[in-house]
């Protein structure tokens, strides 16, 4: 079974990575629930919406989350 909650274990690995690319905690928005498939968007406010994988285990994609948001950062 998936991930069923975004908790603050899952919270402090995300921002690892937004820490190490230079983007603000104060400019995303980590919904507690997560979905399948995971993935990042720019909401109308500007803030990126990060929305964390249920199915994959964490790990394994927090590297796709890495990539999701150069890419998503790149476009701002």
């Amino acid at each position: 079974m998936g991930l069923t909650a975004v908790t603050l274990r899952e919270i402090e690995r995300i921002f690892e990575i937004l820490d190490r690319l230079g983007i603000s905690r104060e400019a995303v928005v980590i919904p507690l629930r997560p979905v399948h498939p995971g993935g990042v968007r720019r909401l109308p406010n500007g803030k990126l919406e990060i929305q964390v994988e249920s199915e994959t285990p964490l790990e394994d994609w927090l590297d796709e989350l890495e990539r999701l948001l150069k890419a998503a950062a790149a476009v701002s």
